[in-house]
């Protein structure tokens, strides 16, 4: 079919194939999630807009929620998501609707009493060593999402809902440890599709009319029965221990691999010798087997060029797509929070966010109006937490969780982050795409495509090994800087031209001409 995409007010005709179906592999998903899965929910959302079909594959065993939860919350549709565990069955991914009554209804001991507190039920069943907790999904229609079973205050059983019970999970006692032995994937009609047999060594997959000895196996299974044909594309953006399964298996479909973080450690690279990084080892090693690797931005796009050119004797097929895309430009409602900073990530150490409050404290010296917004969760969040009480910045700085930020940036004056390594830096995207100044390190490779410095934001140097003291001082005297030298609003106005270059018809047509395979 046609495709026409709008791009800076030229007419591009693309096509597209209906019969091609583009296949995105990841391992897992969470609250949390990385950089990789955002980027994969943009690309999903720009190949709707091309009605280019496309699913996404998660491999990971997903059971503390449904993975449904998770894929919804970024922006995944139902129909878009295959999850390993759940292929071979004939239920859907879908949202947690199972009604709290239908487990009452399945008890048969009615003597019970209940005892409900937040998110859960308690059925405690009298004259009986058994016990029952529903957690909900949805406490306010009484849906669930799993049931645990215990007989004398040890865990037997858990259940996994969503429309019905696709899952459930058997334990028993191991050396005074309650440990999962069995997993039962059921159908609809509650029928076992398959089990998985579990031990501290190994597992077994046992289907109807097979038996895989290891995950490796069976996925290596799942691969064949997706059928793939010359006409479809299997994306790699994770493929860790899966990789050489997907090397052996693609075929006739085309191969894509797509590089989300830095590629190689620098200070291990020689004149003679790269170490590429241990995540794109294996594809770079096999580079002639893809039709293409896609980086984010051009500038590692063409180091990556330089590096295949002076370390192996391989030329693939290197190409440039961003992450991400915006939909539009985002202008605020009204006037911005003066003095107002945000930052957006996971919270994580090598995301440096305790940098950035130490940073801001200092500055609301010189800056009094000074307030930061800290978004994202994440293992550092109670560090942050003692770090802001210590100093007594409860007032100004602000730890908000995770929340879409879309319509969130434009009442921000700017934008800062401390990371010293962002492969494209979605944040950073979504930040210029509503003019917002940015502050951040010289570092490859989003804060140099998001930062023109002096124009639309600092570029901070740094290096490795830099002391905690002169970093943090460089991050206050940006601050600082960005409030006292009256052009914040000419910063603003630098921001949104940068990031017209990001808007989503280009970006589609990007992908649109990639998977044309002319």
């Amino acid at each position: 079919m046609l495709n026409y995409a709008i791009i800076n007010r030229v007419i591009f005709k693309t096509e597209v194939s209906e019969s091609m179906v583009v296949y995105n592999i990841n391992l897992g998903i969470g609250w949390a999630s990385s950089g990789v899965e955002y980027a994969q929910a943009y690309r999903a959302e720009l190949l709707r807009k091309i009605n280019q079909p496309a699913k996404f594959i998660f491999t990971d065993l997903i059971l503390n929620e449904n993975i449904e939860t998770f894929t919804k919350n970024i922006g995944f549709e139902d129909n878009e998501i295959i999850w390993l565990y759940q292929f071979f069955t004939d239920i859907k991914i879908a949202p947690s609707t199972y009604p709290l009554h239908k487990i009452e209804e399945k008890l048969k001991n009615k003597n019970y009493s209940k005892n409900r507190v937040d998110s859960s039920i308690t059925y405690t069943l009298e004259n009986d060593k058994r016990k029952i907790v529903c957690h909900f999904r949805d406490p306010e229609k009484d849906h669930i999402d799993r049931v645990e079973y215990y007989y004398d205050n040890s865990l037997m059983k858990r259940e996994f809902y969503s429309y019905t019970c696709y899952a459930a999970e058997h334990l028993r006692n191991v050396n005074g440890q309650m440990r999962v032995y069995l997993r039962r994937f059921y159908n609809e009609d509650g029928t076992v599709a398959y089990e998985q047999l579990v031990d501290d060594k190994t597992e077994l997959y046992r289907l109807p009319d097979q038996i895989f000895y290891s995950k490796l196996e069976f996925f290596e299974y799942f691969l064949k029965k997706l059928n793939l044909t010359a006409e479809d594309t299997v994306i790699m953006d994770r493929a860790t221990d899966i990789g050489p399964v997907i090397l052996r298996n693609y075929q006739p479909a085309k191969l894509v691999s797509v590089v989300h973080a830095d590629h190689f450690a620098e200070s291990s690279t020689t004149e003679d010798n790269i170490l590429w990084n241990n995540f794109y080892e294996y594809e770079f090693d096999n580079a002639d087997k893809f039709a293409a690797i896609i980086s984010s931005t051009d500038a590692q796009t063409n180091l990556l060029r330089e590096q295949f050119d002076k370390y192996t004797d391989k030329k693939p097929n290197l190409v440039t797509i961003p992450v991400g895309s915006l939909d539009k430009l985002r202008y605020p409602d009204h006037e911005r929070n003066h003095y107002s900073l945000i930052t957006a990530s996971r919270l994580a150490s090598e995301k440096h966010v305790d940098w950035l409050v130490e940073a801001v404290v200092q500055a609301k010296k010189e800056v009094p109006a000074l307030t930061f917004d800290i978004y994202g969760q994440g293992g550092e969040r109670q560090k942050l937490v003692e770090l802001i009480n210590k100093y007594q910045a409860q007032d100004y700085i602000t730890l908000k969780g995770h929340r879409d930020l879309t319509e969130a940036y434009k009442n921000y004056d700017a934008y800062i982050a401390a990371s010293t390594s962002e492969g494209f830096g979605l944040s950073l995207m979504e930040a210029v795409g509503s003019g917002l100044a940015m502050v951040g390190f010289d570092v490859r490779y989003g804060n140099q495509t998001f930062i023109d410095n002096e124009k639309n934001g600092y570029l901070l140097p740094y290096k490795v090994g830099m002391e905690r003291e002169q970093v943090i001082e460089s991050l206050r005297q940006a601050i600082v800087n960005l409030f006292k030298d009256n052009r914040i609003e000419k910063m603003h106005d630098n921001s949104y031209e940068l990031a017209k270059n990001y808007l989503s018809e280009n970006v589609q047509e990007m992908w649109a001409k990639l998977l044309s395979w002319k």
